[in-house]
């Protein structure tokens, strides 16, 4: 028997249960994607459909069945699986059959959830997809039911499986290394596995961003092409596994890293695993990036409709070498620059070991007495006085072996009981797994902020892997590690947020060694990388824009590349959430005045560029120029960003045609913020004609930067 099922939001239906039946069929879909699932005359789950919505819905009925939904290991695929369990009577194998499946309404569009079960082991399998409708994205995760009478040993556990079929498939993916992170490589898929993974624990990004694109059939663009674009939301190792079977079809399979992983799961206990997040778009991946920013802004980031913060950081101005009187001057200069905060970096703590250096002191949280004989608190009554906000620089689930936290408490850290401790940064990782840490971590925010309730603001730091891998917490289940150090970490997270729900902090860990949508919970913003190299920023902020919106990435004005004109830096920085960190009396006046004027700017321009819709019109992968542009949602105001980097000698220029106008509407054009704080001549023009003919915005010009307000009449 075969059961329709439909959901009436308006009628109040908020939920409907559905009973197994032969051939049944369940559509998770968003406005513009469905995706299939048919219960086989076997009892078993396929997938029978991933792509464009139909708009007769009666026609999935005539779909192939397709491939099993979630594989698993020991049966009679030959293929790597989803889920692979061992029981205690050693039996590895698990058969998931179909039981029933739910669907309800949740903010921004549906929830069905999918229960599969082991008719033998009765072990309980829920697939969750969640659909938002208007921004077209998915979620999905799983969570695994031990319904026998002892425990089980999970050995995979993917969040997700999902399978493709097309004549070709185009892998993206974005990895690199410290200070050259989110680096470009696509590559045909054939037969076989392609694997990008990490191991690093804590700063698990180090080496490899934890998303990718995967075109379908043909290359995609940023306008055309059918393209799957996912990420997953977990602060840890991470695997995806594409893999090409004997008749060219494709399984993408997105989960926790099982790699030393393998986690047991008590009697009437379960197991979750992190989001999937993913988009499939039909129209190439600047539609699929700008579902993402969508759905982020609006679902997923801490206050992601909210406002952000410029900032002066004093880190290039001081490094470590600094002195209550240093830090008050800096204060004042944040006022002058015009920014809404200050921020005091890395040197201000240790007394028995005082941070002069990264060798020490990490873990013991109190102010420096002889920088700082009046605490933190003189900072703030300083910032408070000037009229800004006041932020502070932590890395609280590190330690430094020279430090009297070490000394005290050394198996709160991560570090074998019998081998030569390895340092990554002169540090060890503090072991989130076990509770008395976790209140330590989060006393140290709750210290600070107990202590000086002024402090507006968090750069929350982690700069190395998990090394010396034992935890003296777990003892005999030491394979548990990485994952509930994650889950630790987010119980300090959401203890924090519990607290203190108004407090912005920004994700740090070396750079970008932390870039997920699970952590984006808790954190306002991000720092894409410790290179602030104008021209390398371009490359690493246009990759993470694939996946995450400008109003994440922290871009900071330095002296890295003094080849580059402070107009070319500040541009660059005005791509993403800006701010300073650069000693002012280093800059000359005129430059001054420019930071100024451009402060002014970008608060102007800041709801288009952070809440806007992002367009990446010219690829600095594909020559010498790069051009980005903005548009407000109701296409009224937009923003274009114009960048020569290395030009050639006589080499010819071409417009640059912008996209996302209302091609009916008229368009005052302006080049702004000049370097002499001049502005342009106001031409207008048709959005037809800017999206099919464009403007001619680059020259011939080393290292030079234009920008143009776009307003509609």
């Amino acid at each position: 028997m075969k059961i329709v099922t439909k959901l009436f939001v308006a009628l109040g239906l908020l939920a409907f249960v559905c009973k197994a039946g032969a051939k049944e069929q369940i559509v998770v879909e968003t406005g513009s994607t469905s995706l299939v699932f048919t219960v086989g005359d076997n009892g078993r789950l396929y997938q029978s459909y991933f792509g464009k919505r139909l708009t007769d819905k009666s026609e999935y009925a005539m779909l192939p069945q397709g491939k099993e939904a979630y594989m698993t290991h020991g049966m009679e695929d030959y293929f790597e699986p989803a889920l692979h369990i061992t029981r205690s009577d050693g039996n590895p194998s698990t058969l998931l059959k179909y039981k029933r499946h739910e669907t309800k309404a949740c903010d921004g569009g549906t929830e069905t959830v999918i229960y599969l079960a082991d008719p033998v082991y009765a072990d309980e399998v829920a697939m969750h997809f969640v659909a938002y409708a208007k921004e077209d994205v998915f979620k999905a995760w799983t969570e695994i039911f031990n319904r026998e009478k002892s425990a089980i040993t999970l050995e995979k556990y993917a969040s997700s499986m999902l399978h493709m079929y097309a004549p070709k498939y185009y892998l993206t993916q974005y990895n690199g290394d410290w200070a050259t992170e989110a680096g470009s490589h696509t590559q045909e898929l054939y037969f076989g596995k392609k694997v990008i993974d990490t191991k690093l624990g804590a700063r698990a990004d180090m080496f490899c961003q934890p998303f990718f694109q995967l075109s379908l059939g043909s290359k995609a663009t940023e306008r055309e092409g059918e393209v799957l674009v996912g990420t997953l939301a977990w602060t840890g190792n991470f695997r995806f596994t594409f893999e090409v079977d004997n008749l060219g079809g494709l399984r993408v399979i997105s989960g926790i890293n099982p790699y030393a992983s393998q986690y047991t799961v008590a009697k009437n206990k379960s197991f979750r695993t992190p989001e999937f997040i993913f988009t499939l778009s039909q129209s190439g991946t600047g539609h699929a990036s700008r579902n993402l920013h969508d759905w982020a802004r609006k679902y997923q980031i801490k206050d992601g409709q909210g406002d952000r913060m410029t900032l002066l950081n004093n880190w290039e101005a001081t490094y470590f070498d600094f002195d209550e009187n240093k830090l008050l001057s800096l204060i004042g200069e944040a006022k002058e620059l015009g920014v809404d905060m200050f921020l005091l970096d890395d040197g201000w703590f240790g007394n028995k070991y005082k941070r002069h250096s990264d060798t020490q002191a990490l873990g013991d949280w109190e102010v420096t007495a002889d920088k700082l004989p009046n605490g933190i608190g003189r900072l703030t009554e300083e910032a408070k006085k000037q009229g800004v906000k006041f932020g502070l620089w932590i890395e609280p689930e590190m330690v430094s072996p020279k430090s009297e936290l070490y000394e005290k408490h050394k198996d709160w850290v991560i570090t074998l009981p019998n081998r030569e401790e390895y340092y990554f940064r002169n540090q060890l990782v503090l072991d989130l797994s076990n509770p008395k840490v976790q209140d330590y971590v989060f006393g140290v925010v709750d210290g600070l902020m107990t202590k000086y309730p002024d402090i507006a603001y968090f750069k929350w730091d982690c700069n190395s892997p998990i090394t010396n891998i034992y935890s003296n917490y777990e003892k005999m289940k030491q394979t548990h590690l990485y994952v509930d150090y994650v889950r630790g970490l987010y119980n300090v997270l959401e203890r924090i947020k519990a607290k203190y729900p108004d407090l912005p902090m920004m994700l740090c860990s070396g750079g970008g060694g932390r870039t997920d949508y699970e952590a984006l919970k808790y954190f306002v913003e991000m720092w894409p990388s410790d290179n602030t190299d104008p021209v390398e920023r371009i490359f690493i902020q246009w990759g993470y824009s694939q996946v995450f919106p400008a109003k994440v990435q922290c871009a900071h004005v330095t002296t890295w590349n003094k080849a580059a004109s402070i107009k070319f830096r500040v541009n660059v920085a005005m791509m993403g959430k800006m701010g300073f960190d650069i000693n002012l009396h280093d800059i000359p006046a005129g430059e001054l005045a420019y930071c100024k004027q451009s402060i002014a700017d970008f608060n102007r321009l800041k709801p288009v560029i952070l809440d806007g819709d992002q367009y990446r019109l010219v690829s600095p992968y594909e020559g010498n120029h790069t051009s980005t542009m903005y548009v407000s949602k109701d296409k009224a105001s937009a923003v274009v960003f114009a960048f020569d980097i290395f030009p050639r000698y006589s080499e010819k220029l071409y417009n640059v045609v912008m996209d996302g106008l209302d091609a009916s509407k008229k368009y005052d054009v302006r080049e702004i913020n000049r370097a002499d704080g001049s502005q342009g001549e106001v031409n207008t023009y048709s959005g037809e004609y800017l999206m099919t003919v464009g403007l001619p915005l680059f020259s011939a010009q080393k290292l030079s930067s234009r920008v143009y307000e776009l307003k509609a009449r």
